[in-house]
């Protein structure tokens, strides 16, 4: 039997050891230990970001066309190691195979798209208001970054904040979820394996809580963008404040699908099922709460049950698996615990409700896709993340109960309607109180050239990915030439 992989840290462009290690187990199989990771501390961010700090002038001032190709390099890397690449994320996060490929696939998408953003990048140029006077203005990047990302997109998120974040010229500090870095890792290694300068890309793994404190208080480090949990990004936005540096925040969601009685039932009840238990509805725009409008509201909750009964549940890795497991025993843990306070709010589960047991399911962190009827507003379920297969079915009177019911919450990541009305749609795109709006669609599933982002609780700071990507890594400098 072959040993159990072991992962370094990255910093100043070397592979660092430490004393200590931590355990990356499939969650499908807590058997097989996926790879040791080189747990990193205080000192050993203290480090990546001087060393990215002594790194920035140099790659600041290479042209981005330069920096592009690196970049370029980085995606062709990754594109050979497509098939690997797939495996690894299913093994270490849980989701389907043929969902780790999709955004594997999306991963190198994105590098490519921001390595073309070196040979375009944009500034300002427009006549001055007096004679033989030149103004315009350039971006210039930020310095250090520090980039905190989550566990359920482990190769997408890395790769939409490294790509843009590193043609706009900064130098980065790259810390990934505990529970899947593999992916992050593989990108590092690629952008290793590519040429970056040593310095500019820095990887450390480990403690939330301890590389977060020494991440956020480095004064090297000049912008923090952080994908997490609402409790930890407010945490972090008081930290940067303190500082005065930048910060972006994604964060959690309670995204609604508004079924309305005019949609196309059949497609309606396949994007709210898709949206609520594909990825083990561990997607921050994963639908928690469906909205039915009275009239079909019965029809549309039994087609939407019988769809759902046909999900099946299992190891990703495996042909014919829908969902995966949730990707820890934390996870579970909350999964559940949400689930009995459902039963104690609002009687038994239609659907689900359950762990999975028995065979290969005792290995593993798997839960019925579980579905509650009858939620009402104040319910738990119909206010809190869950962030697992658990989805709330609320009854609407109509269309305007719909969007009260939708939009009377904190959160506002992504929302949706099913419907076949052209005036209720444009209607819901104007007053939908969330930064990501699906019509006829399932609420999850984004590109990568669209800006990404919430409002409300959901977000803070400016979008993610596509040409807005660039505001929040870059900064302008101002020109005013007389001659």
């Amino acid at each position: 039997m072959s040993s159990t992989p072991q992962f370094d840290n990255y910093i100043n462009g070397e592979w660092v050891s430490s004393s200590q290690t931590f355990e990356n187990r499939n969650p499908a199989n807590t058997d097989e230990v996926v790879g040791l990771f080189a747990k990193a501390s205080a000192a050993d961010m203290l480090a990546a970001t001087n060393a990215a700090a002594a790194a920035f002038p140099g790659w600041a001032n290479m042209p981005a066309p330069a920096r592009g190709n690196i970049l370029y390099k980085t995606a062709d890397i990754l594109e050979k190691k497509f098939d690997q690449l797939g495996a690894e994320m299913t093994r270490e996060e849980g989701k389907t195979l043929p969902e780790a490929k999709g955004e594997v696939r999306r991963a190198i998408n994105i590098f490519r798209y921001f390595a073309g953003e070196g040979s375009r990048m944009d500034g300002v140029m427009v006549p001055s208001e007096r004679e033989r006077v030149h103004v315009f203005a350039i971006r210039k990047p930020v310095g250090v970054v520090g980039l905190v990302t989550p566990w359920n997109f482990p190769i997408a998120i890395p790769a939409w904040k490294m790509a843009p974040a590193l043609i706009c010229g900064n130098t980065i500090i790259v810390k990934p979820a505990s529970s899947s870095p593999l992916c992050a890792w593989r990108i590092v290694e690629a952008l290793h394996e590519a040429g970056v300068p040593k310095g500019v890309v820095n990887f450390v793994a480990g403690s939330g809580a301890e590389l977060g404190g020494a991440m956020v208080n480095s004064p090297a480090v000049k912008a923090i963008s952080f994908t997490g949990s609402n409790d930890v990004g407010h945490w972090l936005h008081a930290e940067a404040s303190k500082r005065r540096i930048r910060i972006q925040l994604e964060m959690g969601g309670k995204n609604p699908t508004i079924v309305l009685a005019d949609a196309d039932l059949k497609s309606a009840v396949e994007n709210v099922c898709n949206a609520a238990f594909f990825s083990t509805g561990q997607k921050c725009t994963a639908t928690s709460r469906a909205i039915v409008e009275d009239a079909i509201y019965d029809e549309f909750l039994a087609a939407l049950v019988e769809r759902t009964r046909k999900l099946k549940v299992g190891d990703g890795m495996h042909p014919g698996i829908d969902i995966g497991p949730c990707v820890d025993k934390g996870a579970l843990e909350t999964t559940l615990r949400y689930i009995e306070i459902g039963r104690k709010e609002c009687g038994e589960p239609i659907l689900g409700g359950n762990r999975l047991t028995g065979g290969d399911y005792d290995k593993g962190y798997f839960v019925e896709p579980t579905i509650f009827a009858g939620v009402i507003p104040s319910n738990t379920l119909a206010c809190e993340e869950v962030f697992g297969p658990v989805l709330a079915v609320m009854r609407a009177k109509d269309y305007e109960d719909a969007m009260r019911i939708a939009n009377d919450i904190p959160y506002g990541l992504s929302s949706s309607i099913q419907t076949s009305s052209l005036s209720r749609a444009m209607d819901f795109v104007y007053r939908a109180e969330a930064g990501l709006l699906t019509i006829n669609l399932p609420s999850a599933g984004v590109e990568y050239q669209l800006p990404f982002g919430g409002t409300k609780d959901s977000s803070f700071g400016p979008k993610e990915q596509g040409p807005a990507a660039m505001d929040f890594y870059s900064d302008f400098k101002t020109v005013y030439m007389k001659y």
